[in-house]
């Protein structure tokens, strides 16, 4: 009886500390961000791996998130709407551009606010969008023009040698 009765207490430890957890992640999480915010669109030629779900930041500040990403039918264009928090009102000269969060990936939509005195409401888009710097690209631009720099300064030298001739 006694093991009974101990058993039932330490499965409810167990239980109440389960549930203090789910809180937590809960809490930290920011599952419930993005209800009561107003959403906005931009369009963007590439999205390099943003996601829904992804932090909207302004000065490494998390203001919203990236509700869904989608091809848009009309233009070929990556459309990402964003659910931003209602306490930040943003100029409709706002830019976005997408920035990676460290060399090893993850990504975040990070916004300029401008200067106007308009701002965007509910629906909205933003014209100013900066696609994502493309790693694998530039690497091969870097090795080619080094390549061609390296083929450049030896037919420098051989024509030197020529005319020294």
């Amino acid at each position: 009886m006694k093991r009974n009765v101990f058993e039932t207490l330490l499965g409810a430890i167990v239980l109440i500390t389960a549930g203090l957890f789910l809180s937590f992640g809960y809490k930290t999480a920011n599952v419930s961000a993005g209800k009561g915010g107003y959403e906005i669109d931009a369009l963007f030629s590439g999205i390099g791996g943003l996601a829904a779900g992804d932090d909207v930041q302004i000065s490494g500040v998390k203001v919203g998130t990236v509700k869904s990403v989608k091809l848009d039918a009309d233009t070929y264009l990556a459309r990402v709407s964003l659910s931003i928090d209602p306490k930040y009102q943003l100029p409709i000269d706002t830019a976005a551009l997408i920035s990676s969060q460290s060399l090893l990936g993850g990504r975040y939509l990070a916004l300029e606010p401008g200067a106007e005195e308009d701002m965007l409401e509910n629906g909205d888009s933003i014209e100013y969008t900066q696609a994502p710097q493309n790693l694998e690209q530039l690497l091969g631009q870097f090795i080619f023009s080094m390549s061609q720099s390296d083929d450049d300064e030896a037919e420098t030298s051989e024509v030197d040698e020529e005319n020294a001739i």
